[in-house]
C-alpha cells in the first residue's frame, strides 16, 4: 500500500491519457507547441485546413449570428413592404369611395314612397330596394342600376352605374344587361319569377 493514488493512476495509464488530451485540445501557454517541443515557426506547423476547436465554435457562432441578423433584416424589410402595400391599397379604396360619393351627389333616384320591392343578389346575400312601378320595369330592362355606397343602395341611371363600374366594379350592386335573353316580356328577369 505504499503506492499513492497518483502512482496507481499513472501505472494504469489513465492520467497519461488525460494529459495528452489536454495537450492536444489547447496548450495553456498561449503559443502552440510544435512536435519537436521548440518554438514554433512563423506560420506554425499546423497542416492547412485544420482549425482549433474553439475557433470553429467562434466562427460558427459568428455565422449563426450573421444568419439571424440577415433573417431579421429581411423580415423587417418584408413587413415594411407589406405595410406600405396595405397603406397604398387603403389610399386607393378611399379615393374610389370619394369619387363614387361625388358621382352619386344628387343623382340618386330613390323614392321614399316606393311600393314595390326589387330583390337582387349582392355580396352573397339577397338584398332589396324599394321602387315604384316605373323604376321596377326600368331596373329589369337595364335602364337603371343599383349602386352600394356606405351600406345603402342607390338607384341611379345606367350612365352613372357604368361610371361607378369603371371606378370600382364591386360597388355596382345591380345592372341588368338589356341584351340578356333572360328577361321576360313583362320586363322581369326569368331568374326572379318565383
Amino acid at each position: 500500500m505504499a503506492d499513492s493514488l497518483r502512482d496507481q493512476l499513472l501505472k494504469s495509464g489513465i492520467v497519461k491519457q488525460v494529459r495528452e488530451e489536454k495537450r492536444q485540445a489547447a496548450p495553456q501557454g498561449g503559443k502552440p507547441a510544435n512536435k519537436s517541443g521548440g518554438v514554433p515557426r512563423h506560420g506554425g506547423n499546423k497542416p492547412q485546413g485544420q482549425r482549433h476547436p474553439q475557433q470553429d465554435k467562434r466562427s460558427a457562432e459568428i455565422d449563426l449570428a450573421k444568419a439571424y441578423a440577415i433573417r431579421k433584416q429581411t423580415e423587417a424589410t418584408e413587413r415594411k413592404q407589406a405595410e406600405q402595400a396595405a397603406a397604398e391599397q387603403a389610399r386607393i379604396k378611399r379615393e374610389q369611395k370619394q369619387k363614387i360619393q361625388q358621382l352619386l351627389q344628387g343623382q340618386s333616384l330613390n323614392k321614399a314612397d316606393g311600393e314595390q320591392v326589387r330583390h337582387f343578389e349582392y355580396g352573397g346575400k339577397i338584398r332589396r330596394v324599394h321602387v315604384d312601378d316605373a323604376q321596377l320595369v326600368a331596373l329589369n330592362v337595364g335602364e337603371l342600376g343599383v349602386v352600394q355606397q356606405a351600406g345603402r343602395y342607390f338607384i341611379v341611371t345606367r350612365a352613372i352605374a357604368e361610371q361607378v363600374r369603371e371606378i370600382d366594379p364591386q360597388q355596382l350592386a345591380l345592372l341588368v344587361d338589356p341584351n340578356d335573353a333572360g328577361v321576360g316580356e313583362d320586363g322581369v328577369p326569368d331568374d326572379l319569377m318565383w
